[in-house]
């Protein structure tokens, strides 16, 4: 099995990469096999140029049994735990549009894509879940793919009031759209870091998401799973 784990920033990942460099065989950088797996580890960089321009190289010039895009994202859902984690189900990209005076036009709004045309799905990203060979036993979520988070109080009511997402992030929806494209399936997993609030980040948890989410994958990679 060939498995693809993605990530914006190496640190959202380097407890993973430590481990597979311990105790896996390297065949190259960012290559290795372990428990009878081909595993590679992508860093795209943040946001959703950076992001396109990896998954793209990494998505069509390998062929991939499953890929996961894996790290932190802030919750607009309180009843969300710091730390917890979450499979990302449905991506919807939030600032991709026009301003008409004080209203946003989306690309849907504007005539410049179809809501149901491959992959989109009544405007959204869906993930198949069906197509997931690993018991995930996560919570799903809706996401938002934005290349400014949010960060005002105003912000974050447009936002909450347009497209109703539990999740933000800067990459989502870009794994998604490739990933559907490619027909290759997937997972997007988050550990949440933080609240979508006027940003304050003395009260973001980091470093107990990341160590969650890494937590997870190691977990993951020591479990006994195959496509379905």
């Amino acid at each position: 099995m060939k498995l693809l784990i993605a990530a914006a920033t190496k640190a959202e990942i380097q407890q993973t990469a430590d481990y597979l460099e311990q105790y896996g065989d390297v065949q190259s950088p960012g290559v290795f096999q372990y428990g009878g797996r081909e595993i590679h580890l992508c860093i795209t960089g943040a946001g959703i140029m950076a992001a396109t321009y990896a998954l793209t190289k990494q998505l069509t010039a390998q062929r991939y049994d499953l890929a996961i895009q894996a790290g932190v994202a802030g919750s607009f859902d309180k009843d969300i735990d710091l730390g917890q984690l979450v499979l990302v189900q449905s991506e919807v990209v939030g600032d991709a549009g026009a301003e008409d005076r004080d209203a946003f036009l989306d690309l849907f709004a504007l005539g410049l894509s179809d809501r149901n045309a491959f992959p989109f799905s009544a405007g959204k990203l869906e993930c198949p879940l069906r197509d997931i060979p690993f018991p995930y036993r996560l919570l799903t979520v809706s996401g938002l793919t934005v290349n400014m988070t949010s960060g005002s109080a105003k912000t974050i009511q447009a936002r909450r009031e347009r497209y109703d997402c539990q999740v933000e992030s800067m990459e989502g929806a870009v794994f998604h759209y490739i990933s559907l494209q490619e027909r290759i399936p997937f997972a997007q997993v988050r550990a949440i870091s933080n609240y979508v609030t006027p940003r304050n980040r003395e009260e973001w948890k980091m470093q107990e998401a990341i160590h969650a989410l890494n937590t997870w994958l190691i977990a993951l990679l020591n479990q006994s799973w195959t496509n379905k």
